[in-house]
């Protein structure tokens, strides 16, 4: 398994006109080929009016689960360089669709290389990134007294606050990258004079902003 890897947040749409065809560019987090699919589907119904709805995937963490389509453009000329665009950007659990409204002037295998290749290429560089890694989420309780020194301590270590409950003492869930969770834990307990409890609830891979 991947200690982590790139992938989208989210999903991200961008359009461009290339000799009168329309290139519509629709980008996705997805975590299995069945929501690769699912996604596919729901443009391709979106935009069933266009003469082309190619993709390509990569819909596992290590890269080696891919496919990708040509949807009727000439062979190798859509769905492999898109393709290649992901791979190029190190991109894992992504998937992108491009629907081409045909505009009445061909652009030739090489002209449709670039175009597909570049539309995917301008959809990635306008999509935010971030790295998936193995991370421990985390109960830290603390004393109301010591809630802006846990939020700085957090803030300033780069934690992501998932949720903050306040009942008896203030509850922060957080998500702390494994490999700094010992070191994390022992400055975060030291920070606050040992007044600090922690409970370990999973480690699973967590988005953080890159």
């Amino acid at each position: 398994m991947a200690e982590k890897y790139i992938s989208v947040r989210g999903e991200t749409v961008t359009e461009k006109i290339i000799e009168k065809s329309r290139f519509i560019t629709t980008s996705k987090h997805i975590e299995s080929e069945e929501e690769a699919r699912a996604f596919i589907a729901e443009i391709s119904s979106k935009f069933k009016d266009a003469t082309h709805n190619c993709y390509a995937y990569i819909c596992d963490m290590t890269g080696n689960h891919l496919r990708f389509s040509d949807d009727g453009e000439p062979q190798g000329t859509a769905g492999m360089p898109m393709l290649e665009v992901l791979k190029n950007n190190a991109l894992r659990q992504t998937a992108v669709v491009v629907t081409r409204y045909f505009g009445g002037i061909k652009l030739g295998a090489g002209g449709l290389v670039r175009a597909y290749a570049g539309a995917v290429a301008e959809n990635i560089a306008a999509a935010e990134k971030v790295s998936y890694e193995m991370c421990s989420e985390k109960e830290y309780g603390v004393d109301y007294s010591s809630v802006d020194a846990a939020l700085r301590f957090l803030s300033a270590f780069g934690a992501e606050i998932l949720n903050c409950e306040y009942s008896d003492r203030v509850i922060f869930t957080a998500a702390v990258k494994k490999k700094e969770e010992e070191r994390f834990d022992k400055e975060f307990t030291d920070s606050l004079n040992g007044r600090l409890s922690v409970n370990k609830i999973r480690e699973c891979f967590y988005p953080f902003k890159i």
